[in-house]
C-alpha cells in the first residue's frame, strides 16, 4: 500500500534530500512535482529538480513550473538563500544535462489534473514557499477540497530563522500562507522546531560512498558541500515533513489554532500558534483555523529511514 503525493519545491540541498527519500521509497507515489521561487530563482529551481530526479532515477514523474514571485510581487526584494544553498540552489552540482523537459502546464493545473485523475487519497506536501498552493487553493477550490490533507515544511511554534519571528518560507510569502494557513483544509506543519533536528555528518558520508549508487554519492556531495560551511554537521531539514507523513509514530505534535502574521512590522511571516485551551471559553474567540503543528521527532530514526532509502 502506497501515500500518494504531490510535492511543491524551491529545490535547494534539503529539498533535494526529501525529493530522493520520496521517489526512491516504495511506500510512496510521487504523481509529480511543482516548482516555486523561493532558495533560488524559479529558472535554477526546476532545472534542479529535473536534475535531482534523473539522479533517483525517477525521471517519468512529470515536474511543472509555477510562481516565480510572491503573491504581492516583491521577490526582487526579498532575495533567497544562494548563501545556504551555493548560487544555483544546488550546491554547485547542478548542470543542464538532464534530458527531462517540463510539463506544458502551469504548477496548479498539474496540481488540479493530478488530484483530478488519481483513484486514491492525495496529499500535498509543500517544502518552499507557499505560493503555488495559494494559488491552487484560490483557483480550483472545488479541486482542492478533495485533498487528504497538506504537509507542509514552513512555520514555527517557537521563533524564526530568517527573522526573530518569521521561518523563511512563510516569510517570503505571508500572503500566500495565510491562504494555506486560513483554508480549513486538514493542515499539519513541520516547522523549525523539529527542522533542524535530523543531523548528518561525514560518517553518514562515508556510509553513503560505501553504497556506491548513484543517488547515494549525489546525496554525498550535497551534505559535504554543507559540511565546508557548518562544520561537524548539518540537518535533512525539509526530508522530515515526507517522513513525518509515512511514519507519523515517530513525530509528537499538538492541535493549534495558526495566524500567519501580514503585517509589514517585524513579526512579518511569524505563524502565531495558539495552543492555549482555555481561550474560547474564557474569551469565545480564536483567530485562526486548527494545525496540527509537530513539535518532536525521533530523530535518529527518522535519519536511518533516510539513509535506507538512499543507498
Amino acid at each position: 500500500m502506497t501515500v500518494s503525493i504531490i510535492l511543491d519545491v524551491d529545490t535547494g540541498v534539503d529539498d533535494a534530500f526529501a525529493i530522493l527519500y520520496a521517489t526512491r521509497n516504495p511506500e510512496i507515489a510521487v504523481l509529480g512535482i511543482t516548482c516555486v521561487d523561493g532558495n533560488t530563482s524559479l529558472n535554477n529551481v526546476c532545472k534542479n529538480t529535473l536534475q535531482v530526479l534523473d539522479m533517483a532515477g525517477a525521471s517519468k514523474i512529470p515536474v511543472a513550473a509555477g510562481a516565480n514571485e510572491p503573491l504581492m510581487g516583491t521577490a526582487g526584494d526579498l532575495g533567497d538563500a544562494s548563501h545556504v544553498h551555493g548560487g544555483d540552489g544546488l550546491a554547485g552540482l547542478s548542470n543542464a544535462g538532464s534530458s527531462r523537459v517540463l510539463d506544458s502546464r502551469h504548477a496548479i493545473e498539474l496540481i488540479r489534473d493530478l488530484i483530478e485523475g488519481s483513484k486514491d487519497p492525495v496529499t500535498l506536501v509543500p517544502i518552499g514557499p507557499l505560493t503555488n498552493i495559494a494559488l491552487f487553493i484560490s483557483t480550483f477550490p472545488k479541486t482542492a477540497k478533495k485533498l487528504e490533507r497538506i504537509v507542509l515544511m514552513g512555520g514555527s511554534a517557537s521563533g524564526g530563522n530568517m527573522t526573530a519571528a518569521a521561518e523563511f518560507n512563510v516569510w517570503h510569502d505571508p500572503e500566500a500562507a495565510h491562504i494555506v494557513f486560513n483554508s480549513g483544509l486538514p493542515v499539519t506543519m513541520y516547522g523549525l522546531d523539529v527542522f533542524y533536528d535530523l543531523k548528518v555528518d561525514q560518517t553518514h558520508v562515508v556510509a553513503l560512498r560505501e553504497a556506491g549508487s548513484v543517488s547515494a554519492d549525489f546525496a554525498a556531495d550535497l551534505i559535504e558541500f554543507r559540511l565546508q560551511s557548518l562544520g561537524s554537521e548539518m540537518c535533512l531539514g525539509d526530508y522530515g515533513a515526507v517522513a513525518s507523513l509515512l511514519h507519523p509514530e515517530l513525530v509528537g505534535s499538538s492541535v493549534m489554532n495558526v495566524v500567519v502574521d501580514t503585517s509589514q512590522g517585524p513579526g512579518r511571516g511569524q505563524t502565531i500558534c495558539d495552543a492555549r485551551p482555555d481561550a474560547p471559553e474564557l474569551y469565545g474567540f480564536r483567530p485562526g483555523k486548527e494545525c496540527t503543528v509537530i513539535l518532536k521527532v525521533d530523530a535518529d530514526a527518522m535519519v536511518k529511514l533516510w539513509m535506507e532509502q538512499i543507498k
